[in-house]
């Protein structure tokens, strides 16, 4: 248990801070690349608005910073420095109404040729887009009276520098997880150290006071067999034997279930023919759900085998049934189902109920203790030990165990 803790805590921790990571870097990540998105459209805005060319006033200077009188015009009105005029690489390719290439410019760019740059133009065109990327080059199309111009603004530093910036992100954010995993690894023990001395003490008080009533419980079951064989039998030595019977069996279930609950259970695994005995067990009880007016059918998956301890699984089977049937309506519906799954081997033990149990019941039932509300009365009995009893064998065995609104319990044996 303390083990299984230990894991959930580690694995919250590692998914709580991979999610954080995640948000955080990839936020990062987007914003980066929305802003190389953003000002590549930008420029190629301001290129279509001015056929392919950056606009220049009329000495032929580049439009500077703040023109004067305070306007802002030109690459200054898109909020663009002086030197974006030097320092992008573009090129464009005019289209006719007929497909046909009217004029190409080349000359901002040296890696295109005009072949390659009319082969992008007349593929953008093909796909019907009208912006987006095209290998390292961010496109824009736009309309004009002669055809269609294409204009390519080449984003591969930009580009390298985002998958640079993914790179290392990812890069830390798997370092960080393993950090912090070490870390985790190493003070897990001491911040479950508390939950596990408190747990161990219960247990080992659980252990404890059971063998010490053992001997009072059968002096007790003693006695009563000598003053009955004095006095005769009578309904007080009858309620003193049931109860003393139940307090037994009440001490056995606890100290069983201490004991499958520890890190290590005791089990003696060999393998045996688990189709025989379910089915065994099953028929033992077929009888009783008639004399009930319950139906019970077993589906049992003939010749399976299983390595595990026999003794713990033949007492796992008769407390499903048995736990079914007390909680079954007159007049319900009992199923025992065994079958091969995937790797591992599927027991399903089914019942009806009155009414659908509620999510918060449902989370409780393998509780040790625990009983739904209809099922505290005295005719049912019990103490609410049987189905954590189950989990514990089912976990010891390295098993899986489940439960829904309408069935008694899942339980999955590897």
């Amino acid at each position: 248990m303390i083990k299984r803790l230990r894991r959930k805590l580690i694995a919250a921790c590692m998914v709580s801070l991979a999610i954080v990571l995640t948000v955080i870097l990839g936020g990062v990540n987007l914003m980066s690349y929305y802003k190389i998105v953003s000002d590549a459209d930008s420029v190629l805005t301001l290129l279509a608005a001015n056929d392919g060319v950056f606009p220049k006033p009329q000495g032929g200077e580049p439009v500077p910073t703040k023109p004067p009188g305070g306007k802002k015009d030109g690459m200054s009105g898109h909020g663009m420095s002086p030197e974006t005029l030097y320092e992008t690489r573009f090129f464009w390719v005019l289209i006719g109404t007929d497909g046909q290439v009217l004029q190409i410019d080349t000359g901002q760019i040296a890696a295109v040729d005009a072949e390659l740059a009319a082969s992008y133009a007349q593929e953008i065109l093909a796909s019907g887009r009208t912006s987006g990327f095209c290998r390292n080059y961010r496109y824009q199309v736009s309309q004009e009276s002669g055809g269609s111009r294409v204009i390519f603004l080449d984003c591969g530093r930009s580009i390298s520098s985002l998958h640079t910036t993914l790179f290392a992100s990812i890069s830390l954010a798997v370092l960080g997880l393993c950090a912090v995993l070490a870390l985790l690894l190493i003070l897990s023990s001491r911040i479950v150290r508390p939950v596990a001395e408190s747990y161990e003490k219960q247990r080992r008080f659980i252990t404890d006071a059971g063998h010490e009533l053992k001997t009072p419980m059968t002096i007790i079951s003693a006695d009563v067999d000598l003053a009955e064989m004095d006095c005769g039998e009578n309904q007080w030595l009858i309620d003193i034997r049931r109860q003393t019977q139940r307090l037994t069996s009440l001490t056995a279930d606890l100290i069983y279930l201490s004991r499958m609950e520890e890190e290590q259970p005791r089990l003696s695994p060999i393998e045996f023919p688990l189709s025989d005995a379910v089915e065994k067990i099953a028929q033992s009880f077929a009888a009783l759900a008639t004399s009930q007016g319950k139906a019970f059918s077993i589906r049992v998956q003939p010749m399976l085998s299983y390595l595990g301890d026999e003794k713990a699984i033949r007492q796992l089977v008769p407390i499903l049934l048995d736990n079914a049937l007390k909680y079954s309506p007159e007049g319900g519906q009992l199923t025992l189902t065994l079958e091969k799954q995937d790797r591992g081997t599927l027991l399903t033990v089914t019942n009806t109920v009155d009414k659908p149990l509620e999510r918060a019941q449902l989370t409780r039932l393998f509780d040790r203790f625990y009983r739904t509300d209809q099922s505290r009365n005295s005719q049912t009995g019990g103490y609410g030990l049987g189905l954590s009893i189950a989990k514990s064998i089912v976990l010891a065995h390295k098993g899986k165990s489940g439960q829904s609104s309408r069935t008694a319990t899942l339980l999955q044996l590897w």
